[in-house]
């Protein structure tokens, strides 16, 4: 093996999604030296305007998008690997955190610092920076409207969704990278600032442990290159934004916190709903939804269309009979597809690390199987109300249901394990607690005992917020790089 390359640096940042690029961004305005180092690609408009979107499933995602979580059922985890994080492949959704859930867990957690006026003002700023919008309807939508229809018939809550895009031209490929550049991902708005204040992006590194010298001074990382080859990085800060998942199995490969770190990951759970209308809704013109039913969101169930594609809808119907599959995709016209998402209680956890990856496992609750149950019934009586005539519940061995008597009578019969849910929100794997609660890091990002080692990320949260948490995830890495300012 060849020996390691030294690079010395000031501020190391490992990760560039929604954390890490907070944190490249605003320790560059403090005037620090900011290396960045991505284990993805970077990618451009141009690129992502260029490729399919199954192409950039494969490019853009970890093990293209097909990361499982082991348990009853089995639930397929989706993340991205690439420049700018998850932020190039979700939604561009940007919702605020309530009062009443960053009151629980600051309770919860024994920290009072990361309350509604802190929070707050921090998203106040990152809505401003990034142009957030209320995403109407545009050109198309169906589905959009007519969820939003059968939502005000039934006198349920529903919203258009808050979105940070300028100009969107509804190409509907936001989970496979916008084409078009609308979509303000950390790629196009965070990083790039970053970079005309000084800070350098290193894609195609991959972090293999953080060095440090076992008495809570981290010493930089050790890492391997785009060219294959070891390099060490030394830096006086590091701030890991690796993900909810990267970030635990970073710090137990490093022997840091290997008992607590990764001992649960808060999700939710995405089921997906095809529905049959009887006249053309064209799904997939449009953006990837622009209605979001919320009537149910004090339970953590959120209703919306999801993006019609020919990859997606056939991922949703994979496991069905290929001649079914097939008559439904000559029928796409008159097919939406639906995104229940639902806020579990049970969670997930790194059972292993073997060969350096997570082996993941999760533990869904009985109560969890129940809210499921309740979800997709709500789900199905919404959308029998917006004219769809058959459904296809996220259960490939059932049959087509033609009523909400059929769906009744399904969610008497599904078990546990004949769900296929999927889930993109993975949160709290090294919660921000106090260590007795079961917290890995401090109210400064700091796992617990070390000085200039911070977590900003995803992991960091002390719970799952039933809702898209790029603007929570972002608030908390803003709070926590003002910390690490004001005490240096």
């Amino acid at each position: 093996m060849s020996r390691a390359a030294d690079v010395d640096c000031d501020v190391l940042v490992v990760g560039s999604g929604a954390g890490g690029s907070v944190a490249a961004r605003e320790l560059a305005a403090a005037g620090r030296a900011v290396t960045v180092l991505e284990e993805g690609p970077r990618v451009s408009t141009q690129d992502l305007a260029a490729a399919s979107p199954a192409e950039s499933m494969r490019r853009l995602y970890r093990n293209g998008g097909a990361t499982a979580i082991l348990g009853t059922p089995p639930i397929a985890y989706g993340e991205a690997c690439v420049v700018g994080g998850t932020t190039v492949v979700n939604g561009g959704l940007l919702w605020q955190p309530s009062a009443a859930l960053l009151d629980r867990w600051a309770t919860w957690s024994g920290y009072g610092g990361y309350r509604a006026d802190v929070v707050g003002a921090h998203f106040a700023r990152v809505q401003k920076r990034l142009g957030m919008i209320v995403q109407e309807h545009g050109d198309g939508n169906a589905d959009s409207r007519l969820l939003a229809q059968a939502a005000a018939s039934l006198g349920w809550r529903w919203q258009h969704p808050q979105r940070v895009v300028r100009g969107c031209r509804h190409r509907n490929q936001c989970a496979t990278g916008c084409p078009s550049g609308a979509k303000q991902s950390m790629a196009l708005s965070y990083l790039p600032d970053a970079e005309a204040l000084g800070a350098v992006i290193e894609p195609g590194v991959r972090v293999e442990r953080i060095l440090h010298d076992g008495g809570g001074t981290a010493l930089g990382v050790a890492a391997t290159g785009p060219d294959g080859r070891p390099v060490r990085y030394r830096a006086r800060t590091v701030f890991v934004a690796a993900g909810p998942v990267g970030t635990p199995t970073l710090l137990r490969r490093s022997g840091i916190h290997r008992r607590a770190a990764g001992r649960r990951l808060a999700l939710h759970l995405n089921l997906r709903t095809v529905a049959r209308f009887p006249r053309a809704v064209d799904a997939a013109r449009g953006t990837m939804f622009t209605a979001q039913v919320q009537e149910h969101s004090a339970l953590g169930v959120l209703v919306m269309p999801s993006n019609v594609t020919p990859g997606g809808l056939g991922a949703a119907l994979a496991g069905r009979d290929p001649g079914q599959v097939a008559a439904l995709l000559a029928a796409r016209a008159h097919l939406g597809m639906f995104t229940t998402q639902v806020r579990v209680q049970g969670t997930a956890r790194i059972s292993a690390v073997l060969g350096g990856s997570p082996l993941l496992r999760h533990g869904l609750t009985g109560a969890d199987h129940d809210l499921m149950r309740l979800a997709f019934r709500r789900t199905a009586r919404l959308l029998f109300a917006a004219g769809a005539v058959e459904l296809l519940p996220p259960t490939s061995s059932a049959p087509p249901l033609r009523s909400e008597a059929d769906a009744a009578e399904y969610c008497a019969r599904v078990r546990p394990g004949d769900w296929e849910p999927v889930s993109v929100h993975g949160m709290a794997s090294c919660p921000m607690a106090l260590p007795e609660r079961g917290g890995v890091v401090d109210d400064h990002g700091h796992p617990h005992g070390f000085t200039n080692l911070h977590l900003c990320d995803a992991s960091v949260l002390p719970g799952a917020p039933g809702i898209s948490p790029q603007g929570t995830i972002m608030s908390y890495a803003h709070e926590i790089v003002a910390r690490h300012l004001e005490s240096t």
